[in-house]
């Protein structure tokens, strides 16, 4: 099928790629499509820049001290084996014979100042490896924090107009327990209006998810068994302040698409 005569289909695969849901052949045919034709690649970059602006979420964060502590224990690590090794390599190149009592006092001397200074380079590298053993622990527990707090994005939707152009991009997070909703198209409703999202089950009425702000990017509280195993998502179009979910969409609906459950 020609994508550039299909723009529906080039948009959510374009879609589909970003967000990681296009995958096997499927996903290395449209690669190789962006590669040779100019549209296939703007729409692959259009999509991935609409994805890459959800990281506005994230709290920003610092690199750990730790690591500049850890390089200036390496650092000096390796220098004082260098140290040692140059004090060894001077006492073997000694060429006079230690025959005379001050020959034998200056080699004596000689290998007790090599051995002092091996000594001092194992204790500072044993301080080095401990201090390090704790910096480990220290940078292992942060980045166990961090992985904790990165969301962990299990549904994907991409809901569409009537005219088949993608409006909202929709996730959910199902260890915080969030929806994360991105307008991707230009739509704003009236200040007397407001979007509300909607659940549609395989069986039985609508069911709200929340009235959603007039922000481009924003988040609704959601539990799994909210999302699971639901086959679809809506946007209608409501008074202000939305609708009771007992009484369904009352507005018309403005956006819908498939809800779909990563495998990755």
């Amino acid at each position: 099928m020609n994508l550039l005569k299909n723009p529906e289909l080039l948009d959510r695969l374009a879609a589909a790629h970003a967000l990681g849901t296009l995958r096997g052949g499927a996903r290395r045919r449209f690669e190789a499509l962006a590669r040779e034709q100019a549209p296939v690649r703007a729409a692959a970059l259009v999509w991935q820049g609409r994805v890459a602006s959800m990281n506005e979420l994230q709290a920003p964060s610092e690199p750990s001290p730790a690591v500049w502590t850890r390089i200036e224990n390496l650092v000096r690590a390796d220098s004082e084996q260098q140290a040692m090794a140059a004090a060894r390599a001077s006492s073997a190149n000694t060429t006079a014979p230690a025959t005379t009592t001050g020959g034998w006092l200056r080699s004596l001397a000689l290998w007790r100042g090599a051995t002092a200074a091996g000594a001092l380079a194992t204790v500072l590298a044993l301080v080095a490896a401990v201090g390090l053993r704790d910096q480990l622990g220290a940078q292992v527990s942060e980045l166990q924090a961090r992985l904790d707090a990165t969301p962990a994005i299990e549904y994907v939707a991409v809901l569409n107009d009537d005219q088949a152009g993608a409006s909202m991009l929709v996730t959910f997070d199902p260890k915080s327990q969030k929806l994360t909703l991105q307008r991707v198209g230009s739509f704003q409703e009236a200040s007397d209006k407001s979007l509300q999202l909607w659940a549609l089950p395989p069986a039985g009425a609508p069911r709200s998810l929340g009235v959603l702000g007039q922000d481009r990017l924003l988040q609704l509280t959601a539990g799994e068994g909210d999302v699971r195993e639901v086959p679809a998502l809506a946007i209608s179009l409501e008074p202000r302040g939305g609708v009771p979910s007992e009484r369904g969409p009352t507005g018309p609906v403005l956006f819908k698409g498939a809800l779909i459950q990563k495998m990755l």
